[in-house]
């Protein structure tokens, strides 16, 4: 029988909630600093990296948006997507459903079309070099107005055939997916599914907002939902995903420690959880150190596990024969390694 982590490693899996800024490791960070002539307010590496110790989702975005700072030329977005996606390859995800921010960038004068150009190139070459599906998910950042969102939402239409989705991010507290029903109208009109982050520093009432006001079909995070038990029951019900970020929880404290984590909980009453890196080059880990950390600190079975990577799946935006596929694929390495 494999090892824990050769075992997880070989799982077939999708990633649900990655944002493509959020994998900008330190050393990227700086490299693009010297390209384009950018001052960091860190004199190293390693004083960047020792700056990743945030005590809430604030402390953390102000430093994310900074060092976003240093993406400029669509090459710049290219080669941040390829380090990722060799990542991924080697954790063993197969499809990847990946978040981009474009407001962060446009609102710095960086063009839609070179965001959007450098990521989806990435994205191609993945598939062609790794096998890698993916799709592309343009998100909203909350914390501005819904003008603003409508705007990026306007502009990246005119790239409709790189995205499938439209997402809502940044900071939760005091910004209600409410908020931006129309935007999220709009999207759905032209076509584009919709998923939401809710339920990690806001409350259980903003996944219900999400799923009632914006229409999507997967919330990002959710975990909060454990506070409403008839939310939980629906979510069950609906099999309505969770995109669960379990890294990501306890390093900006949604739970003090990995053991008081609600993801084992969430799973055995029946939800569609899924397991997922967020932000991995600030948050200490991609996938697979999301998925062993969870393991062992919640003594997850095999059999659990697996279930994670079939829900990774069902919860994915594949057609149905890629679905099937994947699925037919875990079914058999249950057989292979149990």
């Amino acid at each position: 029988m494999p090892d824990l982590e050769s075992f997880i490693r070989a799982l077939p899996k999708a990633e649900l909630h990655l944002h493509i800024e959020g994998s900008l490791e330190p050393e990227m960070v700086f490299d693009l600093a010297r390209k384009h002539g950018v001052t960091l307010k860190y004199p190293t590496v390693e004083a960047l990296r020792a700056a990743y110790d945030f005590h809430d989702l604030q402390s953390f975005l102000d430093i994310y948006y900074a060092g976003a700072d240093v993406l400029r030329e669509e090459s710049d977005f290219y080669d941040m997507t390829a380090a990722y996606l060799t990542r991924a390859h080697a954790d063993g995800v197969v499809h990847t459903e990946i978040f981009f921010d474009p407001q962060t960038h446009t609102e710095r004068g960086i063009a839609m079309g070179v965001v959007i150009g450098g990521i989806s190139r990435a994205l191609k070459d993945a598939e062609t070099r790794y096998g890698i599906t993916s799709r592309l998910i343009l998100c909203f950042l909350r914390h501005l107005s819904e003008e603003s969102a409508m705007q990026a939402l306007e502009q990246a239409l005119a790239f409709r055939d790189q995205f499938v989705a439209v997402g809502l991010d940044s900071s939760e507290k005091g910004h209600p997916p409410s908020k931006f029903a129309r935007v999220f109208a709009r999207a759905r009109a032209e076509g584009l599914l919709a998923v939401a982050h809710a339920g990690e520093e806001g409350p259980p009432a903003y996944i219900r907002e999400a799923l009632g006001q914006l229409k999507v079909v997967r919330i990002d995070h959710g975990v909060r939902c454990e506070e409403d038990a008839a939310l939980v029951q629906r979510l069950a019900t609906e099999q309505i995903p969770l995109t669960v970020c379990p890294l990501s929880n306890i390093r900006l404290k949604v739970f003090p420690r990995m053991a008081d984590h609600n993801l084992g909980r969430l799973l055995q009453q029946g939800l569609c959880v899924t397991v997922n890196s967020d932000d991995p080059a600030y948050f200490g880990g991609y996938v697979l150190a999301n998925y062993m950390a969870v393991a062992k600190a919640l003594a997850l079975s095999r059999a659990q596990l697996r279930q994670l990577a079939r829900n990774s799946i069902t919860a994915s935006f594949l057609d149905a024969p890629a679905k099937q596929h994947w699925l037919a694929r875990i079914d058999a390495f249950d057989e292979v390694e149990s």
